[in-house]
C-alpha cells in the first residue's frame, strides 16, 4: 500500500497564522527526553514527527527560520509562526532541508502520531514514566535496527537523491 494515500494530519501555530498538512505518515516519531530537547520546548521533552519536505504541504502563512544551536554542533533550523512565535518543525544537518521535524503538538489531532521510540532517556525528568511495549534507548539508535522497512526505503530514497552523482 502507497504510504502517501493512507494518511493526512493537518496542523498549525496557536493564532492559525501557520497552517500544514501532512500528505503521508511520517517515516518515525520520536520523543526525544535529552536535555537540549528540554531547554528548547520548555518542558521534559520533545515530540518531533520526521517527514519528508514534499510531504509537508503549507496550507496558510509563512513560518520564520530561526538558526539556533545544537548539541551536534551543526545548529539546528527551528521554523516559528511570525506571529505566536510556536514552533511548528525543525531541520537538523543530517537530512537539511529535505527532512521536517514535525512537532506533534502542533496537530489537530496529535493523538495520531504516538511515538515510535523514547531517546535519550538516560537524562528523562525522574517523573515521566515511559509506556511499557514502545522502544526506549539511553542514547540513540540504529534505525536499520528500528525502522519500518517502508521507511528504510525512503531514508534510502532521500539519502540516493542527496548524493552527489557518480563521475
Amino acid at each position: 500500500m502507497d504510504p502517501k494515500s493512507e494518511f493526512t494530519a493537518e496542523g498549525g501555530c496557536t493564532c492559525r497564522q501557520v497552517r500544514y498538512r501532512l500528505t503521508s505518515r511520517p517515516m518515525f516519531v520520536h520523543c526525544c527526553h535529552c536535555r537540549w530537547c528540554q531547554r528548547e520546548t520548555g518542558t521534559a521533552f520533545a515530540l518531533n514527527a520526521m517527514i519528508e519536505a514534499d510531504r509537508v504541504e503549507l496550507l496558510a502563512g509563512q513560518p520564520e527560520r530561526v538558526d539556533t544551536p545544537s548539541l551536534s554542533g551543526k545548529g539546528q533550523k527551528i521554523w516559528r509562526c511570525p506571529g505566536c512565535r510556536v514552533a511548528v518543525w525543525s531541520n537538523y544537518a543530517g537530512f537539511g532541508e529535505a527532512v521536517r521535524f514535525v512537532r506533534v503538538g502542533t496537530l489537530d489531532n496529535p493523538d495520531l502520531l504516538p511515538p515510535d521510540i523514547h531517546i535519550f532517556t538516560e537524562s528523562k525528568q525522574p517523573w515521566v514514566l515511559l509506556p511499557p511495549g514502545t522502544p526506549a534507548v539511553a542514547q540513540y539508535y540504529k534505525a536499520s535496527e528500528m525502522w519500518p522497512k517502508d521507511s528504510l526505503a525512503r531514508r534510502a530514497a532521500l539519502i540516493a537523491a542527496a548524493a552527489p552523482p557518480k563521475a
